[in-house]
């Protein structure tokens, strides 16, 4: 199964990249990841991707902090849907519990597991998938995203009581110490914050409780995304569809695999590019051409049709009318039963 996650995460990678002297569109294209995700932070790209453009990134550059320069520029902002309802809890403790709760929405290959004892909290992270080959780079980023999204909500004087890595020690600390001002632990058993238990029961000054409630049922809602192959396809294409640009090179892309993989793995689901991109479209376009005043030949540039009248014919065969007549509200209820 490939791992997903919003591109929402690559919000800031274009100045991190330039910062440190790199071409961000050459890099995205070598670790083979579509430029226009930059543009739509709630298409999801293959996680996959996503990690092999930070260690290409810190390779390149010889910035060794590449991880904790995108963490300095992300933190709570970048987790879309997650910050809303983990910003609104009422205390740090349910605030990192709805973080390892939700963080999953934002990052399939993620995971956070907080452990509780004594005088300090363990907040262990795993990156699932992990090659041998340690993923430094996004370990970094992870373990430093913890770090920011719990001193948005308690302030710039936080630090942690220790932060764990389970890789050997840079040849220089510096930056590590730096950004998260608390002793170090390389070669550990665990990739982990540690923080006091006493930040648990912090309160989050800016916290609405109703607002939250709110919030969280929206997240569950949005916690129901599939699982599957064709589920997750069908996902992106959804995404694509709605953006004008949906071809199975670009949906490939988004899975950081060829279009014939793509096709392959499909079938192995018992459906298909075309199956999914004919039921997305009937979709989408029911509520597009119901605009009386969105031109017909935008529509159909939209959803990837060659020509107007090429979606015509598709239209009167999957729907039973013409454009014409639907919008007149004459639709054959037998055809769409």
């Amino acid at each position: 199964m490939t791992d997903l996650i919003r591109s929402g995460s690559l919000t800031h990678f274009p100045e991190v990249a330039r910062s440190v002297g790199l071409d961000p569109k050459k890099m995205m294209q070598q670790a083979r990841l579509p430029l226009a995700c930059l543009e739509r932070p709630d298409v999801r790209i293959a996680v996959s991707g996503f990690r092999r453009l930070l260690e290409m990134s810190a390779a390149a550059s010889g910035a060794q902090d590449f991880g904790l320069r995108m963490a300095e520029h992300g933190g709570l902002a970048n987790l879309g849907p997650v910050a809303l309802v983990v910003r609104e809890q009422p205390t740090i403790g349910d605030a990192i519990d709805a973080l390892a709760r939700y963080i999953h929405i934002h990052h399939d290959g993620m995971r956070l597991d907080i452990r509780r004892g004594g005088k300090t909290v363990m907040i262990a992270l795993t990156l699932r998938g992990r090659s041998p080959s340690a993923l430094n780079q996004s370990t970094d980023l992870g373990l430093a995203t913890i770090h920011r999204v719990i001193q948005s909500l308690t302030g710039e004087d936080w630090r942690p009581v220790e932060v764990h890595f389970r890789y050997p020690p840079p040849a220089n600390r510096d930056r590590h110490a730096e950004f998260f001002r608390c002793p170090l632990v390389f070669n550990s058993e665990v990739d982990a914050v540690l923080i006091s238990a006493h930040d648990l029961e912090r309160r989050v000054g800016h916290a609405h409780p109703l607002m939250a409630n709110y919030l969280r049922k929206r997240v569950e809602e949005i916690n129901a995304r599939p699982e599957s192959w064709d589920g997750k396809v069908d996902e992106v294409v959804r995404s694509l569809l709605a953006s004008g640009d949906c071809t199975v090179e670009r949906v490939a892309e988004h899975f950081a695999c060829t279009r014939r993989t793509l096709h392959r793995r499909l079938a192995e689901c018992g459906t298909s590019f075309s199956a999914i991109v004919d039921a997305q479209r009937a979709d989408l376009v029911v509520r597009l051409v119901e605009e009386p005043e969105r031109p017909l030949a935008g529509i159909a540039e939209q959803l990837g049709f060659s020509a107007q009248s090429a979606m015509a014919r598709w239209f009167r065969a999957r729907f039973g009318c013409t454009i014409t007549a639907w919008r007149r509200g004459e639709r054959p209820v037998a055809k769409l039963a």
